[in-house]
Formats: structure tokens, C-alpha cells, sequence
């Protein structure tokens, strides 16, 4: 799948507030070497670097389309092109940020524990991942998916990677951290374009795995089929916007 880091970088403001969240809950003072992976087009990143102003960091995603944007914003930081299941840097990381990237990523029971392993002592593993599989949004996407003539080609679109509950995240990890913080919570964002914003948020993110496999003419009919679905879940406000429910999970592993 491609990533476009305009699409992505359209709600900034709103992307930017989970991140600034993490970054808070992360129990370090002193920070010298920290990667930020599947860093996007740099905006955590960013603020990694404002947390941390004194840190080395240094940026990955798969995307080269997100690099490219990462690199232009920070020109300072060293971005690379690199698979986060595949990711063989050994560090050692005062601090590893994963945000809104691990969802994308198979077996966690596998992953956490390497992305762990690359700490350095007293080092900090911090992830925020959308919970929100459940939500209107992403079950009008399957519907769709599954409900249209495109339905043999998104056929592998909806068999998405299994999100895991906050509890699995504990039983698994707390034998092999120090300290283990895990928390949910729900942003409510306020977005103005009525329905359509919602399809343009998503987009950036949760709809490319439905709309990238189909020609033109299929896609602009699965986004008009989605959006009308999206207008009768999220209802318009007089004044033209709408509101966004977004759950997200945070995890703070601390070795």
C-alpha cells in the first residue's frame, strides 16, 4: 500500500494530539538516543525532538513518500526507508516511539519483546495505537467492502491484523519491563466539512487498504456508497461539522 503524506498531514492538529499524550507519560528526564519508527511525514518526530531537544533521534518508515516529507521538515534528522517487522538496528534507545504505526504490524507477541530488547537500561518503549475497529467508521468500511461489486477484489481488506485488548498488552509484557502504563483513551474531534471530512480523515489512513486495489471508477463509487453510510452514523451539526469519536491505546514499558 502507498501513503501519501499530504492526505496523511490533512489533520494534523488532531493526529498531533495523541502524540503530545505519549510524550508526556514517558517517565525520562534525560534522553540522548531515541528513534521514532514508522515516523510518517515527521510530526512526532517534531515533537519527540521539542520533548527532547538535546536527543539524537533518528526517524523510520516504510513509506518513501512519508520519508521524503520527514526529511524536508527536519533536515537535521537522520530518516531512513526501513520495515518495522524487519527493523535490525540493535540500538540500544533511551526511548523508542511507535505512534499510530504498530497496528500495521503482524504478532505482536513477537514484536513488543524485540522493539524491547533495543532499550537501553532504563530505556522507554511508548506506543499509541487506534482502538476503534468497533467504531462506525471502520464497520461501514468492511459493510461496504463486503456489499458492493468490489467485493471479491477487497475480499483480504477486511481481514485486518487482530487488535489486541489492553489486557493481553499486560499479561504479555509485565514480566519482561520495569514499569508497564497502559491506558484508553477517547478523543472526540470536531472536524468541518460535514460527513465528507470524516471519508477525507480516513483517507489518510484506515481506507487505503479498501480503496486502493479498485480502478478509478470504483473507487469514486465505494467513497460516495461510504459516505453515505458515514452520514447517517455521524449526523452534521447546523453548522456544517461533525463529530469524530477516536479511541486510541497508549502503552509506556519502561526496562
Amino acid at each position: 500500500m502507498s501513503w501519501s503524506s499530504g492526505q496523511y498531514s490533512k489533520f494534523e492538529h488532531e493526529r498531533n494530539r495523541p502524540i503530545r499524550d505519549l510524550l508526556f507519560n514517558i517517565p525520562l528526564t534525560t534522553v540522548n538516543i531515541a528513534a521514532d519508527i514508522g515516523c510518517g511525514p515527521g510530526n512526532s518526530t517534531e515533537l519527540l525532538q521539542t520533548q527532547f531537544p538535546h536527543a539524537k533521534i533518528m526517524g523510520m518508515d516504510s513509506s518513501e513518500n512519508m520519508i521524503e516529507a520527514a526529511r524536508k521538515r527536519m533536515p537535521g534528522v537522520r530518516f531512513e526507508v526501513d520495515d518495522i517487522s524487519t527493523w535490525h538496528n540493535p540500538g540500544p534507545y533511551d526511548v523508542i516511539l511507535a505512534n499510530a504505526a504498530l497496528q500495521w504490524v503482524p504478532d505482536h507477541k513477537t514484536l513488543f519483546p524485540e522493539l524491547i530488547s533495543k532499550l537501553a537500561k532504563g530505556g522507554c518503549l511508548a506506543v499509541q495505537m487506534p482502538d476503534n475497529f468497533e467504531e462506525p467508521a471502520h464497520r461501514l468500511m468492511r459493510k461496504t467492502a463486503t456489499y458492493g461489486p468490489w467485493a471479491v477484489k477487497l475480499s483480504e481488506a477486511s481481514k485486518r491484523i487482530k487488535r489486541e485488548t489492553a489486557e493481553w498488552y499486560y499479561r504479555n509484557l509485565r514480566d519482561k519491563v520495569v514499569t508497564l502504563d497502559i491506558w484508553r483513551t477517547v478523543y472526540h474531534h470536531p472536524l468541518q466539512g460535514g460527513p465528507a471530512a470524516i471519508v477525507e480523515w480516513f483517507k489518510g489512513a484506515g481506507l487505503r487498504p479498501f480503496v486502493e486495489p479498485l480502478d478509478d471508477a470504483e473507487r469514486k463509487a465505494f467513497l460516495s456508497q461510504y459516505e453515505e453510510g458515514i452520514s447517517k452514523a455521524y449526523p452534521q451539526y447546523p453548522d456544517g461539522s461533525v463529530l469524530l469519536p477516536f479511541p486510541r491505546l497508549f502503552i509506556v514499558a519502561t526496562v
